[in-house]
């Protein structure tokens, strides 16, 4: 998917490809061989399907800028490659490019505690600003991105919809009616947990809300 001139490809799970300028890669997993090496790596925690070594590993170059929290330093230091542990608030400049740490967390269940301080992304890019919630419920913290959608901007929501270790469809909707997207595109289904019959729901759902919603194909 093309917004201006940001490319936003979805890589399966919730794994997302964003190119500009520069090559983005925000939690990569089942990433193809032949995909295009990365300038930046974010990842925002350590579980398997979101710090992956082994996709890392296809997409990592001599140059390549990972930012992590702080779980996953363990995991990544084989690299060899520039790493900054990145903290929920905080705000990184690369250039035209500002990515800030966001809350992520479970509010009912035990896989995400609030404590360990886990994040989502919001990627500001000139005119498009993109929000990757991370493995998260439906937090009070969501508030604080209403106000993003200006005539001027482009603002996409990445939203896990699985349910179990994230927000499941409703919950999804009820984030998207917060935030208010221009877009809002469906994560965290087909593979390890919820299906394709969950991201359509989202999307009808979306759009009996007035909210645009798409579901992005596998790159």
């Amino acid at each position: 998917m093309k917004i201006g001139e940001v490319e936003i490809k979805w890589l399966g799970h919730a794994g997302f490809l964003i190119k500009n300028s520069k090559v983005i890669y925000i939690d990569p997993y089942n990433v193809k061989e032949e995909s295009p090496k990365a300038d930046l790596i974010l990842i925002t925690h350590s579980h398997y399907d979101h710090c992956s070594v082994g996709d890392i590993k296809k997409i990592i170059k001599d140059g390549t800028k990972i930012i992590a929290t702080a779980d996953c330093q363990s995991k990544i230091i084989r690299f060899e490659v520039p790493i900054k542990i990145i903290e929920q608030g905080q705000e990184l400049e690369f250039g035209d490019l500002k990515i800030s740490a966001l809350p992520a967390y479970n509010i009912d269940k035990h896989f995400h505690h609030k404590n360990e301080g886990w994040v989502g992304y919001l990627v500001k890019m000139n005119d498009v600003l993109i929000y990757y919630a991370g493995d998260t419920d439906f937090i009070p913290e969501m508030k604080n991105l209403t106000g993003y959608n200006q005539q001027n901007k482009k603002f996409i929501a990445l939203l896990p919809i699985g349910g179990r270790f994230t927000m499941n469809v409703e919950e999804a909707v009820e984030a998207a009616k917060i935030i208010k997207p221009t877009l809002a595109i469906p994560s965290h289904f087909g593979s390890i947990i919820g299906s394709e019959e969950d991201a359509k729901e989202f999307v009808e759902l979306c759009k009996e809300e007035n909210i645009n919603a798409e579901i992005l194909g596998v790159d």
